[in-house]
């Protein structure tokens, strides 16, 4: 029996696979733990594509190593094979076809990993530590595409030791995402460039941050036609925002939401705020998970504009996060992310990566708005942008956290 299908409760309560032992801090979700987690702090996590059976992760760490694991259907996990680098591991991504795996590091390389021979080699360089990495499968090329702390957005050829291209950047890449025909890479400076990827790669856009601080994670998703249409961007500043491209009204498609903050929403006591480290969309159900360095991962109704769930609080940051290709499993990752400085470190405490079931704690809520005493409506406007500050879901009242036009 699956433990990752529809129909069981595997993840949401109860005992894991691992039994009762997974109640202290470090697993409060009583999710199942992947066996041999890497030795430092987790960078990057990412599923295998579609196309292949079965599913595998890798995950990226500052251990310098990528490691992969099997997941199999009875929530087991198998180690499979592990490659390094000479600096950590920022970033990894999947080929299309799930035969290659691509990483990009600190020491200012990327490598291609044929998982086939377990054989590894150098296809990109930088002059400074890579920060994103991204494969891109268009009709006419393939190729991989590099961000850089260099100010550089490099796209290889991986038969070729020279880029096809190099775009300049205003500052260093901080974080970028790919869906084809579309590229976004969030910079230092709270920059933030869109590139279009059709017959080849070229600046798009440039758009004013809705940001007030700097730039953490970015996640593209797409509408109904599964077509990329927007993005959300993460900040240190525990809050997120929903941006559209060409959206029919800017003032009220777009807008900003705070998360990962200590007391909730309430706003009259001092509040603990949190980077947003990383988010991810759902693949069937659009729905997207944050996750963040106060230990908690939540999971979001965009077009509702309503929180779904939130989790208990783990002992360490939650520093990186992805869905599997059918959305069944939510693996996120647990380890410092140095948010506290050296200080807060402590060497004797493991790092861990979770799977959960996510089959259905990101279904969609109902989209259906109230307002106590007034017939359901969008929002109101605030100096021309949106404001649902006081608004809630027929579901779930979401108070001033979820959704707030103004950053």
């Amino acid at each position: 029996m699956s433990l990752f299908g529809t129909t069981t409760g595997f993840g949401t309560g109860g005992t894991g696979v691992f039994g009762n032992a997974a109640t202290d801090s470090h697993n409060p979700m009583k999710d199942v733990e992947v066996t041999s987690p890497p030795d430092d702090s987790i960078s990057c996590l990412a599923f295998s594509p579609p196309t292949m059976p079965g599913n595998f992760l890798i995950g990226g760490s500052w251990a310098n190593d990528v490691r992969c694991w099997e997941v199999q259907d009875n929530g087991q996990t198998v180690p499979k094979a592990q490659q390094m680098h000479t600096g950590p591991v920022l970033d990894a991504c999947w080929s299309d076809d799930g035969s290659k795996v691509f990483t990009a590091s600190c020491d200012k390389t990327a490598k291609m990993w044929d998982l086939n021979s377990n054989q590894a080699m150098q296809i990109a360089q930088h002059d400074g530590p890579i920060k994103a990495i991204h494969w891109i499968k268009a009709p006419n090329y393939s190729c991989i595409m590099t961000g850089s702390w260099d100010k550089t957005l490099k796209f290889w050829d991986t038969r070729s030791p020279n880029p096809m291209m190099s775009l300049q950047m205003p500052e260093r890449c901080y974080c970028a995402d790919v869906v084809y025909p579309m590229a976004v890479v969030a910079t230092a400076e709270r920059g933030l460039i869109v590139y279009q990827l059709e017959n080849q790669p070229s600046e798009f856009r440039r758009i004013d941050s809705p940001l007030k601080h700097q730039h953490r994670c970015v996640a593209i998703f797409k509408d109904k036609q599964n077509k990329p249409t927007g993005f959300a961007l993460g900040s240190i500043e525990g809050r997120v925002a929903i941006h559209y491209i060409n959206p029919p009204n800017p003032a009220k498609d777009n807008f900003t939401f705070k998360c990962h903050r200590s007391n909730g929403t309430n706003t009259t006591t001092p509040q603990d705020i949190y980077a947003v480290n990383a988010i991810s969309f759902h693949p069937v159900h659009g729905t997207l998970a944050t996750v963040g360095s106060d230990g908690r991962f939540s999971f979001w109704d965009k077009d509702a504009r309503t929180k779904l769930k939130t989790s208990e609080q783990l002992d360490q940051p939650i520093t990186a996060c992805c869905f599997n290709h059918n959305g069944n499993i939510f693996a996120y990752a647990s380890s410092y992310d140095w948010s506290k400085g050296h200080e807060y470190y402590n060497p004797q405490k493991k790092n861990y990566i979770f799977l959960r079931n996510a089959a259905e704690e990101l279904k969609p809520r109902n989209k259906k708005w109230t307002k106590a005493g007034a017939a359901p409506r969008r929002g109101r406007r605030t100096n021309g942008r949106s404001r649902c500050s006081s608004w809630h879901s027929a579901a779930t009242p979401i108070g001033q956290q979820f959704c707030e036009g103004v950053a």
